[in-house]
């Protein structure tokens, strides 16, 4: 904590406040599946922080991981009302139809988090060129390099999901039909990150000094 800036405690505190009480929660109601998803979270704070130390990550991108970090340990411990539209037997969030038969939570936290880890790998792209003095711009190679990274990571999710499967005996990851929306979900995210990035790139580019 000691190299952190304040912003980045804040963040940091932020976090710890609402995973505490969800690996509490998870372990009174007995969904071990997202004990097992705490445990991932706290593993991958090690490799942001390493990766914020070398790349000066931009807050919003930082503040956006807290976020998605809460959003889904929302999407499975809290319940909605049995009468709101969901899919599957557990009314969580998670389940909840956004647009019925169109668009579930679910899905859109995946768009959101994959989309959010395309703009960091870009970040981090972008980076390591501007360390060996070359400065890029978001061509359709690199973004199409990002987005294909924001995939990997989301085969990744699908991947700990599935040893959820294998470890605990009931989960409510869903079965091939919604590892199958997951990663269109995922896809849709990437491509949308990969466009605002070149939108926002060129707009910096014409914005007068």
């Amino acid at each position: 904590m000691r190299g952190l800036l304040s912003n980045e405690k804040t963040i940091l505190l932020v976090t710890m406040l609402y995973i505490a009480p969800a690996l509490w929660n998870s372990f009174a109601s007995g969904k071990m599946e997202f004990v097992i998803y705490v445990g991932v979270m706290g593993v991958l704070l090690g490799p942001v922080l390493w990766l914020h130390h070398q790349v000066r990550l931009h807050p919003l991108a930082l503040w956006g991981l807290s976020l998605w970090g809460f959003a889904h340990m929302c999407g499975g411990l809290v319940h909605v009302p049995e009468s709101w539209p969901t899919e599957g037997t557990s009314s969580v969030l998670y389940n909840l139809w956004l647009i019925p038969h169109r668009l579930k939570y679910d899905q859109l936290v995946h768009a959101y988090g994959f989309g959010l880890t395309t703009w960091i790998c870009w970040q981090a792209l972008k980076a390591a060129f501007q360390k060996s003095g070359v400065s890029v711009s978001p061509t359709f190679g690199l973004l199409t390099l990002c987005a294909a990274a924001g995939m990997g990571f989301g085969a990744l999710n699908e991947v700990v999901e599935f040893a959820a499967t294998l470890l605990v005996p009931e989960t409510n990851v869903g079965g091939y039909i919604n590892t199958g929306w997951d990663l269109v979900s995922n896809l849709v995210g990437c491509l949308i990150a990969a466009v605002l990035i070149s939108l926002f790139d060129r707009r910096s580019q014409v914005r007068p000094s």
